[in-house]
């Protein structure tokens, strides 16, 4: 599981201690942006761990400072234009003209994959630390459970681009609609605390017993009955798309590029002009603006 364009580094790390896979995105330089390497390994490991009849639960986790500051858009391994042995029927983007590149790609390495993810047959953890941003909410909302650090924060500031939030559209479901809309409408970071009273997040834990508490929670979960396990959370998620999760989804997706199209008639830009750098240098002006204001 290695990036081309990372020095043939592993690009995810995967091991297995007692029936427990741990699934590591390892671009800590990078804070873990997503490009496509990594989520073609990602799930790749998925696969791996779902093959493998002696793992009963599955954790994800990101190395180094922060979870994930979400989709790349500015590193020097941003791989948008490459084509990759792709996991769905999508056919490939790298050919195609005006809205259909980024539309044909996200089904394939956004929403297919996470709607791929999220159906796994085994329990998923996530472990969160630091920054889960953007793209980094989508790998932890499709986990089961999410198991967080008093430091972790959460946002979604792509509606800076005009973009009605990230690919994977669940901010309804983890959120009471209202707080979805302020979410949304601020670009604000969450804090751990106020993201666990909303029921996105099932434990917090200090930064140091982070794995041992996942891990902890993991084994007590192995030792139920496999085929309970997958029965349990097939139910619950046919229940959740029974109440319009992937109804929502689909239409938020449709909406998505349409912003995506209208930025590039528009500016000549699919992101209106904003990398990695701008949004991250436009989340810090918000946060000094937010402080001065005693907010």
């Amino acid at each position: 599981m290695t990036d081309k364009n990372n020095n043939n580094e592993d690009i995810v790390l995967y091991e297995v201690t007692d029936q427990v896979a741990v699934i590591t995105m390892n671009r800590p330089e990078y804070n873990n942006a997503q490009n496509s390497a990594m989520t073609y390994a990602l799930d790749a490991a998925f696969r791996k761990a779902v093959d493998d009849d002696d793992v009963k639960v599955i954790m994800l986790a990101g190395n180094g400072k922060h979870f994930s500051a979400g989709h790349d858009i500015g590193t020097p391994g941003r791989d948008v234009d490459q084509t990759f042995d792709r996991a769905h029927l999508w056919y490939d983007h790298t050919n195609k003209p005006g809205g259909e590149f980024l539309y044909a790609r996200e089904q394939e390495v956004y929403l297919g994959m996470c709607r791929r993810w999220r159906d796994i047959p085994k329990p998923t953890i996530a472990m969160v630390q630091g920054a889960c941003v953007a793209g980094g909410l989508m790998l932890a909302w499709v986990c089961d459970m999410i198991i967080a650090t008093e430091d972790s924060f959460y946002s979604d500031p792509v509606v800076r681009m005009g973009i009605p939030g990230v690919e994977y559209f669940a901010h309804v479901h983890e959120l009471n609609p209202r707080i979805a809309k302020e979410f949304l409408f601020l670009g604000e970071r969450m804090p751990a605390e106020r993201a666990y009273q909303m029921g996105m997040l099932n434990k917090i834990v200090p930064r140091e017993f982070l794995k041992e508490e996942s891990m902890a929670v993991a084994k007590r979960i192995a030792k139920m009955p496999r085929l309970g396990l997958q029965l349990t959370k097939q139910v619950i998620n046919n229940a959740e798309d029974l109440m319009g999760k992937r109804s929502t989804m689909d239409m938020a997706f449709g909406l998505h590029h349409f912003a995506h199209t209208h930025n590039e008639m528009v500016s000549g830009d699919r992101l209106a002009g904003f990398d990695g750098k701008a949004m991250a240098e436009s989340q810090k002006q918000q946060q000094k603006e937010k402080a001065e204001a005693g907010a």
